[in-house]
């Protein structure tokens, strides 16, 4: 079956991850382009994975002085400690520190946003984004991947036996969770393999934020969504698999690379 066939999210395949992340980047400076040709600046919601695209969008903004004063970027999740407050931002896994790191530390600071427009969700405030949206009257656009079990953002699947309606699952909030074991698996990774650091907590954006949103572009880039991808085309619109939902949106573009596209390589090697 030809990927996304027959239902409204529109596909992109793209190279590999250079690729993938240069997109990204330049959709995310369009927007901001975009909200300023119509005279206000851009509200946002940004993921920390993938993660290339960061440098890439900094060295855009700087090239062509693009202002980011009025420019809101709220990222989608964090790591939390076992009781309940964020990481900290030295901790090597922090989205915070790393968006500081890779983004906002690189951007000409005369044309970077200011802080209280580089916005986490808070779990001792999780009312602050919805009010923060409502305030500026909607995002605009929403980027973000897929995890291995179909969660957007820390958005995790039901669990079996649990029950929920896909209409509850839509309307769930920013919240705070425990992140689910397929999550911290996949997540360790990209340390070693080493779970035992993997935070089991973290506060993220809800499905309801998401869904809110008038774009939504999500980006795969690793061989391990070619499964995930293909169940949420063209399995069932479940909260089993969040990711699903996009099928219920009516503007959503999935953009994956060109191995993320090809069917999954089923054999023992």
């Amino acid at each position: 079956m030809e990927l996304g066939r027959g239902h409204r999210v529109r596909i992109q395949i793209l190279g590999g991850m250079e690729s993938v992340a240069q997109h990204l980047a330049e959709a995310v400076f369009g927007e901001i382009m975009e909200a300023q040709r119509n005279g206000r600046g851009a509200t946002l919601i940004v993921p920390v994975g993938p993660v290339d695209q960061f440098p890439i969008l900094a060295k855009m903004i700087n090239a062509r002085k693009l202002s980011c004063h009025e420019t809101v970027f709220i990222n989608m999740d964090e790591y939390l400690t076992e009781d309940d407050r964020w990481i900290p931002q030295e901790h090597p896994l922090s989205f915070r520190g790393y968006m500081q790191r890779a983004f906002y530390d690189l951007i000409d600071p005369a044309l970077a946003p200011p802080p209280e427009n580089r916005v986490f969700p808070n779990p001792q405030n999780l009312g602050a984004i919805p009010q923060l949206i409502e305030a500026h009257g909607v995002v605009d656009a929403c980027f973000g991947g897929i995890g291995i079990n179909g969660h957007l953002a820390f958005n995790e699947p039901t669990e079996p036996g649990e029950s929920c309606s896909l209409e509850e699952f839509a309307a769930r909030p920013t919240r705070v969770l425990n992140l689910s074991r397929e999550t911290r698996t996949i997540n360790s990774v990209t340390v070693g393999g080493e779970i035992s650091i993997l935070p089991k907590r973290a506060v993220t954006v809800g499905m309801k934020e998401i869904l809110a949103s008038r774009r939504l572009r999500f980006y795969c880039n690793r061989p391990w969504q070619s499964a995930v991808v293909r169940r949420a085309l063209h399995g069932p619109v479940t909260p089993e698999c969040p990711a699903s939902l996009l099928r219920l949106h009516a503007d959503a573009v999935l953009t994956v690379a060109e191995y993320v596209a090809a069917p999954p390589d089923i054999r023992l090697r």
